[in-house]
């Protein structure tokens, strides 16, 4: 296994940070060099049927279809678990925009499983922090967002009775604070830049951040919720550009005589125009929002959504649709549930025999309906909750 800190990936070919995520030059994120570099492990079949051993529930379909495909120490949670020990769920969100898009939403769908499937508490972090570290905004506005991101979040649906959502703003300090600074003293200047890539430009309120973010792994961070439980384990579900955080954190834990976090990592969530790295909260054409209309919807997947489609049906019916490069499919795959019709899309319109048109026309149906779930559920979510 590679070392836990070895650098954050900057080559010419592509870059895969907490804060930047591009394939190399129009191409495609390559994930198994990202495993390599990170040092990670591939999640395989046998844990996934693990999973559903254990939980006695069909696998989610993020991991039936490899949307979670990587992890770190994922076994040594489920063997701890099957010893009858409890472990906890750690996720979060930098609130950047004003709703979510569908790629927010993918690790929030994937915890909510694991909370149900395990009955497990979970605490979920809105770095509104680092936010207004990177994106020049003010402090106010951050939290502004941090307010309204929890809303969509509190809409995924998760178990009021076990979940603690918490703003960085509002909650640093006490326990939290200690166990952040604990952290610090054990990370030097330059394991920070060898992680992360600071350089001399940057504040030092980013060169800061890292514990911040690495405090939640923690149980002793949450006296009342774990009081008294400091061998509790960790899980994060993340996409995978959040790693770096978490090589600094599993190399600190033993030092500080906790167990290692562990990780189960997603691959990212393509932009309508293609898979060249993440959507971009700027451009609003790049992604689905929570918010969209159904009109909005369906206008930004017959426009902008990437097609594998021939240029002519005549053309499409002889050679068939790229399904590698096809971003309906793709999206297809993440939300659409039942696998025998993926499946019969994938083989009708990779043979020809199903036109661009058609297959846009189901994802709108799915997105249309997903969407409009969730905005019914976020408009019950009153400021009581």
């Amino acid at each position: 296994m590679a070392a836990e800190t070895s650098g954050a990936i900057e080559q010419e070919e592509q870059i895969v940070t907490p804060w930047e995520v591009a394939a190399e030059k129009g191409g495609k994120i390559d994930y198994d060099k990202l495993i390599d570099k990170f040092g990670c492990q591939r999640l395989d079949q046998s844990l996934i049927d693990r999973v559903a051993r254990l939980t006695g529930r069909p696998p989610h379909v993020f991991l039936r279809r490899g949307v979670f495909f990587a992890h770190r120490d994922f076994n040594d949670v489920l063997d701890a678990y099957e010893r009858g020990e409890k472990f906890y769920l750690y996720t979060g969100r930098g609130p950047s925009s004003e709703a979510l898009h569908l790629g927010h939403l993918v690790p929030f769908m994937f915890t909510k499983y694991l909370q149900d499937a395990f009955k497990v508490p979970l605490v979920i972090q809105l770095t509104d922090d680092e936010k207004c570290m990177w994106k020049n905004l003010s402090v106010e506005e951050s939290q502004r967002l941090a307010r309204e991101n929890a809303k969509d979040i509190i809409a995924c649906g998760f178990d009021v009775s076990r979940t603690f959502i918490f703003s960085d703003f509002d909650y640093v300090g006490g326990s939290f604070y200690k166990n952040m600074v604990r952290i610090a003293k054990c990370v030097t200047y330059n394991k920070v830049v060898g992680i992360f890539g600071f350089s001399g430009e940057d504040h030092i309120g980013k060169v800061s951040f890292p514990p911040v973010q690495a405090a939640p792994s923690f149980p002793s961070s949450f006296p009342h919720l774990f009081s008294g439980k400091d061998s509790l384990r960790c899980l994060i579900p993340c996409a995978i550009d959040q790693d770096p955080y978490f090589r600094m954190t599993r190399d600190v834990a033993p030092r500080l005589g906790y167990h290692k976090p562990a990780l189960i990592e997603s691959s990212f969530f393509p932009a309508l125009q293609g898979e060249t790295g993440k959507m971009s909260a700027s451009d609003p054409n790049s992604a689905i929002y929570v918010t969209d209309s159904a009109k909005e919807i369906k206008n930004k997947i017959n426009r902008y959504a990437f097609s594998g489609g021939q240029d002519s049906i005549e053309n499409h019916r002889k050679l068939g649709a790229n399904l590698e490069v096809d971003i309906p499919v793709k999206y297809l795959g993440f939300f659409l549930e039942d696998d025998d019709e993926l499946e019969h899309i994938r083989t009708e319109y990779g043979s020809g025999r199903m036109l661009t048109g058609e297959v846009k026309k189901r994802l709108t149906e799915v997105l249309t309906e997903l969407v409009e779930r969730h905005r019914r559920a976020r408009a019950a979510v009153t400021d009581e909750v």
